[in-house]
């Protein structure tokens, strides 16, 4: 306090200093300035008169003449009535805020009294509402038959959006091999022609060959665009190699693009689950990490995954900012969407989702999935 004391009566005899010497306009903006800062570190109207009368003293003592001294000490009183604004204005609203209080309390003692005789009013219609609660249990059965129709109705739903999800997932496929494997090698084929091409133009045809060039940089450039849509659609490398590698390749772009250090433990067994719950672990992973680097301010994030009790347990934690649970439901659409996106995938193959955070405590993610016995090599995992 008495540092920040120290720095903001340097700061005062500054302005005061400059208003006394070139005049009023400018230095008289820095004191209103001056005294929000007064405010903000806790500063009242005589604290601000001790610091003025010090510095105004060290300035008007220093050798002038006594009209010239009355001049400055005028002047120097514009300056802090200026200062002074600010403070005055707070101690106003407070003022005002009082009496509002007072009005308030005098409200809330009359709705005491409305609601005292409320109060002898609903007595007298608890008879009425046994009434109604007799032909409320009446229609119970009714009621009871509209609840198990809402819940068909939401399985139905439910089964429609896991149809989507597997829908989408056979199209990203789709699209992914046919970019690597037909336009990004049809454009590898014409770099190889335009390469020739440009060697026989080098014998006498210096522009050709410029032309040339640039056009095998932009086709150069079309391949990389297509591999990198073709990896966020879906790695190859997942169908190919399988989860490990992916999540590895994954991170290293995710650590180049966003800063965040993001490490991974797994187990080799989990190759040997089967296709559909792999890419659930990897889209997960996928989607939990893409929040952190969203939302999260985290610096970094741990992705484990572990056979337990008979599940696939992949837990996804960071160290970020955190939130309040309950405020979950009334974040931004994106986000939401993307839990519910992690929650859908991973009940479309029989798991569970939870979610765990606090402010400042980080978010933990954590999916299982059971381990049940299938066909195609997607049963139990080797010990």
């Amino acid at each position: 306090m008495k540092r920040n004391l120290r720095g903001f009566s340097r700061k005062y005899q500054t302005a005061l200093r400059k208003h006394l010497k070139h005049g009023p306009s400018a230095a008289l903006q820095l004191a209103r300035g001056l005294g929000r800062q007064a405010i903000t570190i806790g500063l009242e109207t005589l604290d601000l008169a001790r610091i003025h009368e010090q510095a105004l003293s060290a300035m008007v003592l220093a050798g002038h003449s006594p009209g010239a001294r009355v001049a400055m000490i005028r002047r120097g009183g514009a300056f802090f009535a200026e200062a002074i604004t600010p403070i005055e204005k707070t101690h106003r609203i407070a003022l005002e805020a009082g009496v509002h209080l007072s009005q308030t309390n005098e409200a809330l003692r009359q709705r005491s009294v409305e609601l005292a005789a409320s109060n002898r009013h609903l007595r007298q219609e608890i008879g009425q509402r046994r009434a109604a609660e007799e032909s409320l249990k009446r229609s119970e059965q009714h009621s009871g038959q509209l609840l198990a129709q809402s819940r068909r109705m939401q399985e139905q739903l439910r089964l429609l959006s896991r149809q989507l999800l597997s829908a989408q997932e056979d199209e990203r496929k789709k699209i992914s091999r046919e970019l690597h494997d037909v336009i990004a090698q049809t454009l590898t084929t014409i770099n190889v022609r335009l390469t020739a091409l440009k060697k026989e133009a080098s014998l006498n045809t210096e522009g050709l060959g410029k032309s040339i060039a640039r056009t095998q940089l932009l086709v150069q450039q079309s391949v990389d665009i297509v591999h990198r849509f073709a990896r966020e659609l879906r790695p190859a490398i997942l169908d190919d190699l399988g989860l490990i590698p992916a999540l590895h390749t994954f991170m290293k772009s995710f650590r180049e693009q966003t800063g965040i250090h993001v490490s991974l433990s797994s187990f080799a067994a989990i190759e040997h689950v089967n296709g559909d719950k792999r890419t659930v672990l990897y889209r997960v992973a996928q989607e939990a990490l893409n929040n952190v680097a969203r939302h999260a301010q985290a610096s970094e994030a741990v992705v484990r995954i572990q056979k337990l009790d008979g599940c696939i347990c992949m837990r996804i934690k960071d160290n970020g900012k955190g939130f309040h649970q309950e405020h979950l439901s009334h974040g931004r659409k994106n986000k939401r969407l993307g839990l519910l996106g992690m929650r859908e995938r991973v009940e479309m193959v029989n798991g569970s989702f939870t979610i765990e955070s606090a402010p400042g405590k980080g978010t933990l993610i954590q999916a299982q999935i059971p381990l049940t016995a299938a066909r195609g090599g997607g049963g139990r995992l080797p010990d």
